[in-house]
């Protein structure tokens, strides 16, 4: 047991050969490591199947949140899903393949350290993290578009039945507040999300617009609320180790390839469990 890891993953981007690549890569280091992959594998339906499928093979268990690209709907994907529909049919094809999604029960990793529930969450986002300068979704919209800075879920992220991106990130975080509560007194976790849970990690952003398509205010205490040892999620691109209230916050994207080539070379799996020795903020 001393020798499994939970390592993790994001914004593997796979329609790109070179990200393509980074995937077949990945490798356990153990029979019995456990592999988080935390959103953005790809965007057509039969890539995200593909790559899976690939990594449910080697790793003990694999446990997958959607990222916005999984929920696009593509022109060209024969899988012409929108919305929750697109959603669901993503958590079919998980549960096909043995994978771990939010809407299944929270698996327990159990190492020396003693059990951990590790918590797959699909909060999306709600637009609270709004431009510089912007009191209303509304303006920070506004503001974006001047600065030229709008996410593509604005064309190709569809949120039926929901009348919007923010409605469906309510309903997320209410239904999954309900559940964490529901946790015994005292249960660790690892909280796993595409889109970061607190807005700290957005400031070091070129473009601060767009941090209004990265998460939501109504999380800002969930790592304390919860008995989180450890919070991961991708999104930004910018893999880096945060400290907060004594609790780790990893970013484990890959990112693009213009991205990643000028960086140092670095591994692409991260450790989550067991817990790796306490860093210095930054890259690693």
């Amino acid at each position: 047991m001393a020798d499994r890891k939970l390592l993790a993953v994001s914004d593997l981007h796979v329609a790109y050969p070179e990200n393509r690549a980074i995937l077949e890569s990945l490798r356990p280091t153990s029979d019995e490591d456990w592999l988080i992959v935390a959103g953005d594998v790809a965007e057509q339906y039969a890539t995200v199947e593909w790559a899976l499928k690939l990594l449910s093979e080697r790793f003990a268990k694999v446990i997958w949140v959607p990222g916005n690209h999984e929920l696009w709907t593509p022109p060209k994907d024969p899988v012409d899903l929108r919305g929750e529909k697109r959603y669901l049919r993503l958590v079919e094809l998980c549960r096909a393949l043995g994978v771990s999604t939010p809407e299944d029960p929270y698996p327990v990793w159990e190492d020396d350290g003693g059990p951990v529930t590790v918590a797959p969450l699909f909060l999306l986002y709600d637009y609270s993290f709004r431009a510089p300068g912007a009191s209303t979704k509304e303006e920070s919209l506004r503001l974006a578009h001047e600065a030229g800075v709008v996410c593509t879920d604005e064309y190709l992220l569809h949120t039926d039945p929901y009348p919007s991106a923010d409605a469906w990130c309510r309903a997320r975080v209410a239904r999954t507040e309900q559940r964490l509560s529901a946790l015994p007194e005292g249960t660790r976790t690892v909280l796993v999300n595409h889109w970061p849970l607190t807005r700290e990690p957005t400031r070091v952003l070129y473009y601060p617009e767009f941090a209004q398509w990265c998460g939501t205010e109504l999380t800002r205490d969930w790592h304390l609320r919860f008995g989180a040892v450890s919070v991961v999620y991708g999104h930004l691109h910018i893999p880096r180790v945060i400290w907060r209230d004594g609790v780790r916050f990893e970013e484990v994207s890959v990112g693009y390839p213009r991205e990643w080539r000028p960086r140092p070379p670095r591994r692409h799996l991260r450790q989550i469990l067991p817990l790796p020795p306490r860093t210095e903020e930054g890259a690693r």
